[in-house]
């Protein structure tokens, strides 16, 4: 039993002070700055998406608004008494007829404004300055696309979302195909594609009729934007969204719109003056917002930073999903000033940290220095100064009562010291008179000795067994000692052989434990192996490699189906001596040869009440198999069905399996040829009861020859 002197016990008060003045400091306060990290962290990406979401919201509803602006403007051209009335002309294509349009077009802010004949030809388009319109003979007819847009209901007509191919924008408005063609630009994590350029067109248009007061069609009026590349659009939807001065930390607010997943008009910027047009979004953001429909609301990489964004599904007049609308703003600034504020939280926490910890230690030193003087007050009582006392204290608290008890304590010490020393005299003296008297009883005493004697040898011959054993260590330990010098002497040029040292190492401390069971029948409790976590797989292959000298003797073929993955806790050389014992009574069943099959597996033991995890081991051979006269008797000692055997080896299994909590079953296959045993071991073996150490060696013999 270790001593508790009394500096280790003032030092021991003293870290115990301490450690509870400072673990409060030094892990409630770090783990509440962590857990407030996390909840900032939380709080703040949900304030962004939220803002991100309401920006997204505003943005759509600046497009619908949009779309209803120009049906509704072009719903008003084509109601109007003057294109009536230049309709009712002789020659309906005239000037008069090309102004009105010109003039409703640049008055609405459309792109287009074309009038075709309730059969489809087109009558007259208001043009950009330069361009003419077309001859009579040349005149397009309406693009079949644009049948799907109109609108014949009379109600008020909102316009529709619709992508257009070259061709059928070339016959609508050819003044606007330069603004069309966009080629692709390389984007990083887009989808695959060989796309090189974007020729569509993503246009909002509004088809209706022209009517007289009849209700008779005289015409079909389209009008629309293309939004292909339309930067006052976008700034303005960008403007609307991000006013300048709501975005707080300098963060920059982004808008966009997609055909598909390319930009076709956007004022994110590729470089300082340059616009992202052509690039295109990721394929995460594709997948999810054109793919699935949702609506994505997170963080992107947006073509070369990362945007807080928004991305929403556009669609077209069939409901089919065509394109993006997207408002973000710069995260960057935002980071920024989160890990600023979670800094100057940290600081602030440190700085309340350090100070609480300055009071703490204080508290504490005026606890243990008490502690510390009457420490030094029992070394001195300890070194042979009996008067040594502690005196009073400064603290009139409970440590002081203490150290006025311990100086009581001390002086009732120094009295009872010398009253024992007057009562160790006068024992001595009697003890010197008893002396004289046990001597003249020594003479009987020797008689009954001499009988106990005739016992104790008629005894000795029941251990001859057990003195046997304790012999063989004698050899045992000359056999470890050379091979130790051997190692030493030859240093280095040991390694060519290092491998048949081990393994007579392994060998050695195998005998070694083939002793000691041998003690383990006279004095089963007093012996048992070291216990380590073992992979069952492992140490069946090195049983093998210890029986491959048998097995070359045989035409035994070994099939293995190792499939445990749980460690089982045994002690490796005697869960090496029942498999070994397994192996070799598998290859002397089979002597003309047989196939020897080796399984693992996991499985549930029922240790007690409670089933417990653990794994087994299954040696099939292909042999005769077990007669149930031979089943019956198999793990009981001395049966054997062999001439030379002792009947010893599977007792001893057995009994080496259970002291771990093991078992170990044998049948017959399913088949009849051949034996099969299962060893079933626990991943937590159960306690064994008794470990004698004598060299620090468990199994080790208190007994034994060293």
């Amino acid at each position: 039993m270790t001593r508790l002197t009394p500096r280790w016990v003032a030092t021991s008060v003293r870290n115990k002070l301490l450690a509870m003045a400072l673990l409060p400091l030094l892990v409630a306060f770090p783990l509440l700055v962590l857990a407030l990290a996390m909840w900032g962290n939380v709080a703040y990406d949900r304030l962004l998406i939220t803002k991100v979401r309401s920006d997204l919201a505003v943005a759509h509803g600046y497009f619908d608004q949009v779309l209803t602006e120009v049906g509704a403007g072009a719903q008003g051209v084509a109601n109007s008494q003057a294109l009536f009335a230049a309709l009712q002309q002789p020659d309906a294509a005239g000037s008069d007829l090309q102004a009105q349009l010109t003039d409703a077009r640049e008055r609405l802010g459309l792109d287009f404004l074309v009038l075709y004949s309730p059969q489809g030809l087109a009558l007259a388009r208001s043009a950009p300055t330069g361009v003419d319109a077309p001859a009579p003979a040349q005149r397009p007819r309406m693009p079949r696309e644009l049948q799907q847009t109109l609108q014949d209901d009379g109600s008020p007509s909102k316009a529709l979302l619709m992508v257009m191919g070259p061709d059928a924008l070339e016959a609508l408005a050819p003044h606007l195909l330069p603004r069309v063609q966009l080629p692709v630009v390389p984007t990083r994590n887009a989808a695959p594609s060989d796309r090189t350029r974007e020729d569509r067109a993503m246009v909002v248009v509004s088809t209706l009729p022209v009517r007289d007061a009849t209700g008779r069609t005289l015409a079909l009026l389209t009008g629309g934007l293309l939004l292909n590349q339309n930067l006052d659009f976008i700034d303005h939807i960008n403007r609307i969204v991000y006013p300048d001065g709501s975005l707080p930390f300098g963060s920059q607010g982004t808008a966009t719109l997609f055909l598909d997943d390319v930009r076709i008009t956007t004022n994110v910027r590729l470089f300082q003056d340059q616009r992202a047009i052509g690039t295109r979004v990721s394929q995460t953001v594709r997948d999810s917002v054109l793919g699935q429909g949702n609506t994505w609301l997170d963080r992107a990489f947006v073509v070369n930073d990362w945007y807080v964004s928004a991305y929403k599904p556009l669609l077209d007049a069939n409901a089919q999903r065509v394109g993006m609308l997207y408002v973000g703003y710069l995260e960057a600034p935002f980071r920024q000033m989160r890990y600023a504020a979670l800094a100057v939280i940290g600081l602030i926490f440190l700085l309340v940290m350090a100070l609480s910890a300055w009071f703490s230690v204080r508290w504490a030193r005026s606890i243990f220095q008490p502690v510390e003087r009457m420490n030094r007050t029992m070394q001195r009582v300890e070194e042979g100064q009996p008067n040594a006392r502690v005196g009073a204290l400064p603290v009139r608290d409970e440590l002081g009562a203490l150290a006025a008890h311990l100086d009581q304590l001390l002086d009732v010490i120094d009295d009872k010291t010398r009253t024992l020393q007057r009562w160790g005299e006068e024992l001595d003296h009697k003890v010197a008179e008893r002396t004289r008297e046990l001597e003249m009883s020594n003479a009987s005493l020797q008689l009954a000795q001499q009988q106990l004697v005739k016992s104790e040898k008629l005894a000795a011959i029941g251990q001859l067994t057990a003195s046997i054993a304790h012999e063989i260590n004698n050899p045992i330990a000359v056999m470890q000692g050379n091979l130790d010098l051997i190692r030493e002497t030859l240093g280095n040029h040991s390694q060519p052989v290092h491998g048949e040292l081990r393994l007579l190492d392994e060998q050695v401390e195998r005998m070694r434990l083939i002793v000691t069971q041998l003690l383990q029948y006279a004095r089963p409790t007093e012996y048992a192996g070291y216990v380590e976590t073992l992979d069952l797989n492992r140490t069946v292959d090195d049983c093998l490699v210890l029986v491959a000298h048998l097995l070359a003797q045989t035409r035994i073929e070994v099939q293995r189906h190792l499939q445990a993955t749980r460690r089982v806790g045994f002690n490796r050389q005697e869960l090496q001596q029942v498999i070994i014992n397994l192996l070799i009574n598998a290859i002397q069943a089979m002597p003309t040869g047989g196939v020897l099959r080796l399984e693992t597996r996991n499985c549930v033991l029922s240790a007690g009440d409670t089933p417990k995890p653990g794994a087994q081991l299954c040696v099939v051979d292909s042999g005769p198999g077990l007669t149930p006269d031979v089943q019956e008797r198999l793990f009981r000692p001395f049966f054997t069905t062999k001439n030379d055997g002792n009947g010893l080896g599977l007792w001893i299994s057995m009994g080496l399996l259970e002291r771990y909590g093991g078992h170990m079953e044998a049948t017959n296959r399913i088949d009849g040829t051949g034996a099969a045993f299962t060893v079933q071991l626990l991943t937590e073996p159960q306690a064994p009861a008794a470990v004698n150490t004598r060299d620090g060696r468990p199994g080790s013999d208190v007994n034994a020859p060293q």
